[in-house]
């Protein structure tokens, strides 16, 4: 039986790479794998659960026991960049990962990397699901807005544009025109980002 929730999961997210997310019914599913909609409720109860399911399916590819000896802050730079290529392979995918809630083993063991982590960093244990809610909400929002085209990687930043209103209108526009027309340089964001974080975990680990 598991073997064929797998195979129901792969021909859903072979059907969201083709036609994109919200062509995902159970309808369409059950014409993809040759049986009635009704067969597929042995393996995924509702359209709920098969979401749930394919987003576990994807999450099952990210870093786990290989990273486990290394130091907390390159596990959870290799998290983050496991989710970045997962939405740059699946772009539909970020959707999922922002309103999906993490309820299948796969995407609680994703989340049970990111507290073992922030324990080791030394994070106060209050404060550690905070911290986790900060760093996934970042992580996931990165990757959703390059996948959707919201960042422009190799070319001119289109919110460079603002910087060309007049300056009275927007005087930090102004006076960050030549930065903001500068070439994103993504990965390049990426990385700064994840050692901003992980000062910002030491900082709250050293209170």
């Amino acid at each position: 039986m598991t073997g064929r929730r797998e195979e129901i999961l792969d021909a859903a997210l072979a059907i969201a790479d083709e036609r994109g997310l919200e062509a995902v019914s159970m309808r369409a599913l059950a014409e993809r794998v040759g049986v009635t909609p009704m067969a597929l409720y042995r393996h995924v109860k509702d359209k709920a659960a098969l979401l749930d399911g394919m987003l576990g399916r994807l999450l099952v590819a990210l870093p786990s026991g290989a990273v486990e000896e290394r130091p907390w802050d390159e596990r959870l730079a290799a998290l983050a960049h496991a989710v970045r290529e997962v939405t740059r392979r699946h772009p539909w995918a970020a959707q999922l990962l922002f309103s999906r809630p993490a309820v299948t083993p796969d995407a609680v063991r994703a989340v049970d990397l990111i507290y073992a982590a922030l324990i080791e960093a030394g994070v106060p244990e209050p404060e550690v699901p905070r911290l986790e809610r900060l760093i996934s909400t970042f992580v996931i929002g990165f990757a959703a807005s390059e996948a959707s085209g919201r960042f422009s990687p190799g070319s001119v930043d289109p919110r460079g544009r603002r910087g060309q209103l007049p300056e009275g209108d927007l005087p930090a526009h102004g006076r960050l025109a030549p930065w903001l027309d500068l070439p994103l340089d993504l990965t390049a964001e990426f990385e700064a980002d994840l050692a901003d974080i992980r000062g910002l975990v030491e900082a709250v680990a050293g209170r």
